[in-house]
């Protein structure tokens, strides 16, 4: 048997919707099982049988795992895979691979964007224009925030992290950072704790994943540090922000506006942020025709590496170790 041959046996799982392109090559690499979602109560004796990997955009939980027994690799679309149990996979010896690099220029492009959109109202600027409002009432009115002179900190200095940093110095904008820990060699300010960092600057911007560790880390506190010209900016996940302090600091005054490309219940945004002054997008960091295309390849190129050369391309920390059964 060919190794063609061989990884069209392979079962892989694939819960709900996905990515077109993925889709289209596991169907001609693999077997492809389809699943309604990622429900351990809908997987059949056939597929506990014969599932050996699950390509997914998130949501793998432990229960999923456990009840696909033959199951050696899961397959996550995106950097972040906070709500994949990477360390329950660990457990069970089943290796987790992610799909980071291939997105991170895409996302830096839409952190610089989101950050100016919410500075100078460009988004209420074209709308002043498309509804008339030039013709009728005159010019827009002036932006009351600018880039000049602000000094950013970056919320975690990752490969996201450092393309962003690499940007805002070409707009000649001093850059901090506060990590876990320091980065060797990184010429930036670091700030051992995120309150700190916000003291430091008047501009925020969080890149950090998902998870127990940065749940609600920016909050009433962290704002109130960041000051009465803070702008926040939110392009990691909606989890690690604590959105009714948010809504307050914007509403009171305590930070000048926000840019979110990502909320904690998605695709429901609060009100009380729909109203405030802010620039929002729906999670659209690594949306483009190019980018996604890129991460469906590295995705499905991690399920071939691993069943035909028994290897990840892209493992995740947790998992790094995993080896693949004989």
């Amino acid at each position: 048997m060919t190794k063609t041959d061989a990884l069209q046996t392979v079962a892989v799982l694939v819960p709900g919707h996905f990515n077109d392109h993925a889709v289209e090559r596991i169907d001609r690499t693999f077997k492809r099982v389809k699943i309604e979602r990622a429900d351990p109560a809908l997987v059949t004796d056939e597929m506990r049988h014969d599932v050996r990997a699950i390509a997914s955009f998130a949501g793998v939980n432990a229960a999923l795992m456990d009840a696909l027994p033959n199951l050696e690799l899961i397959a996550s679309f995106g950097v972040g895979y906070d709500s994949v149990d990477a360390g329950h996979a660990a457990k069970k010896n089943i290796m987790v691979t992610n799909t980071p690099d291939v997105l991170t220029e895409e996302v830096a492009d839409t952190t610089i964007g989101l950050l100016l959109n919410t500075v100078r109202e460009l988004y209420k600027a074209e709308k002043w224009l498309r509804d008339g409002s030039w013709v009728k009432k005159g010019n827009y009115p002036l932006s009351r925030l600018t880039l000049r002179g602000r000094h950013v900190g970056i919320f975690g200095m990752g490969r996201i992290g450092l393309a962003i940093a690499r940007r805002l110095e070409a707009f000649g904008l001093p850059v901090a950072y506060h990590n876990r820990r320091k980065v060797e060699g990184l010429a930036y300010e670091y700030h051992p704790t995120l309150k700190g960092l916000a003291e430091a600057v008047d501009t925020l911007i969080s890149v950090v994943p998902g998870g127990a560790s940065t749940e609600k880390a920016v909050n009433a506190e962290i704002l109130a540090a960041l000051g009465a010209n803070g702008v926040f900016v939110n392009i990691g996940r909606g989890s690690t922000v604590d959105e009714a302090d948010l809504a307050a600091a914007l509403a009171n005054g305590t930070i000048a506006a926000a840019g979110l490309d990502v909320f904690a219940d998605e695709p429901n945004v609060p009100k009380a942020l729909l109203d405030a002054p802010t620039s929002l997008l729906p999670h659209v960091g690594s949306a483009s025709h190019h980018t996604r295309r890129a991460m469906a390849d590295l995705c499905v190129d991690n399920l071939v590496s691993w069943f035909s050369e028994r290897r990840p391309l892209t493992p995740v920390p947790e998992t790094a170790q995993v080896k693949p059964r004989s």
